[in-house]
């Protein structure tokens, strides 16, 4: 049975997931959930998925939510294709850095960049006002942690040491989506830069930057 993803085409986390699986060369079905018109929040949906949000997958019968579990499941399920590396397994020390990297973009990128991307570009689709000063304070705090991130990657070509991990492309939809929201955050810094270059080059990435779509004929 063929994994299905379960998701809406742009949501940043689906878009994630969607990577990991392109990148492992796994072969998926993308399943449609309409958010605007409610398809995540019915009885059947929050069997899957209990908080109402996308995305989850289905790989024969064993059902997963939230992104970054889904990205680490299928990197350890099929750590012998595609990529490698994205999550070490072998090496508990590369493995520990990967969870120290992975723990960053959570605390020291995604708080900032989620809530700006937010305040600018999805609370005026769901028909709120954008607050200019809040964004401004994020990007500001933002850019005093890429200054940390700049000094981290002058010395190692991505996050968790010299090899492309999960910790890197975590980073992709909402670091990609600062620009939409009027910020060059991601273009400002040399390192930064050259590290976010390499990221939006991947084709993984540019498999899924305008919609995740099946990679199997359905």
């Amino acid at each position: 049975m063929v994994l299905k993803l379960y998701g809406w085409p742009k949501s940043t986390c689906t878009q994630r997931v969607g990577m990991a699986l392109i990148e492992k060369g796994v072969p998926f079905e993308f399943v449609m959930v309409d958010l605007f018109k409610g398809e995540s929040k019915t009885p059947e949906y929050l069997q899957k998925q209990p908080f109402g949000q996308v995305p989850y997958i289905d790989d024969d019968g064993f059902t997963l939510y939230e992104s970054r579990a889904i990205a680490r499941y299928i990197a350890e399920k099929y750590a012998a294709k595609g990529t490698p590396n994205l999550l070490p397994i072998a090496d508990v020390r590369a493995r520990a850095r990967f969870e120290q990297a992975a723990s960053v973009e959570v605390a020291d990128f995604d708080a900032f960049a989620g809530r700006a991307v937010f305040e600018m570009v999805f609370k005026p689709m769901m028909g709120g006002k954008s607050d200019e000063a809040v964004f401004q304070d994020l990007i500001t705090s933002l850019s005093a942690k890429l200054d940390v991130y700049d000094k981290i990657l002058a010395t190692q070509k991505y996050m968790a040491g010299n090899e492309i991990s999960l910790a890197d492309l975590f980073h992709l939809p909402y670091g990609v989506l600062l620009a939409t929201a009027g910020s060059d955050v991601m273009q400002a810094k040399p390192n930064v830069k050259r590290w976010f270059d390499d990221l939006t080059s991947r084709p993984s990435w540019q498999a899924v930057k305008d919609g995740v779509k099946s990679t199997v004929n359905v």
